[in-house]
């Protein structure tokens, strides 16, 4: 499978350009396309109820415990974390933000003024495997160059990974929100944001915020 993440056009730059969106989208693409699934390309797949697959996790996967319903995320993904919280760890002002429509569902995108990068937020209704499918790819060895389950968000899973084309300023971070569905974060911090050295934890407080807005919620 050809690496997603090695075409230019996907590369970040500080000027708040969609590059964190398109790196999200082949994210997604990545998540689907390297398990041989054929979903269709601009219609996002239909929300499951809160129940937990039988069959799920897998491939070694750590088990969701507290499943949160997600179906007011994946209808206004820009509603899960406020623009004054993003701002708050973002390293600057907020310029603005935006929803795009994705194969694999909506997607938020958090840009900030003064070229300080973008952040970009949304549920992988694509894969119904949630973070088993990158245990998955893990475990066969093929799909992900980079692949490092890290600190839970709030009492849910994380991984960091990538498809090639890894760098520094730019991190890919999957949250488990339930054993079928995860809940996907590109940061890239811009050239003189404080982030900049540390785009995963940036990823990590957007996906902290996004745990407790969900929980509250329940």
């Amino acid at each position: 499978m050809t690496s997603t993440w090695s075409n230019p056009r996907h590369r970040p730059s500080g000027t708040g350009s969609p590059s964190a969106l398109l790196i999200l989208a082949t994210a997604a693409l990545l998540v689907s396309a390297c398990s041989g699934s054929k979903g269709n390309p601009t219609t996002p797949a239909p929300s499951p109820s809160v129940g937990q697959s039988t069959s799920l996790p897998r491939a070694g996967a750590p088990n969701v415990e507290k499943p949160l319903d997600t179906a007011a995320a994946e209808a206004d993904p820009c509603s899960v974390v406020k623009s004054d919280q993003v701002q708050a760890f973002g390293g600057g002002p907020m310029d603005r933000s935006r929803v795009e429509h994705l194969s694999s569902g909506k997607v938020c995108t958090w840009v900030f003024a003064n070229g300080l990068g973008t952040v970009s937020a949304g549920m992988n209704t694509g894969e119904r495997d949630g973070l088993s499918h990158l245990y998955a790819l893990n475990a066969q060895g093929s799909g992900l160059t980079t692949f490092k389950p890290s600190e839970p968000i709030d009492g849910y899973p994380s991984v960091v990974f990538a498809n090639g084309g890894e760098r520094s300023y730019a991190c890919n971070l999957a949250v488990g929100v339930r054993n079928d569905l995860m809940y996907t974060i590109v940061a890239t911090p811009g050239t003189g944001n404080p982030n900049r050295s540390d785009p995963c934890g940036m990823a990590a407080k957007l996906g902290r915020y996004a745990v407790q807005h969900l929980r509250a919620a329940q």
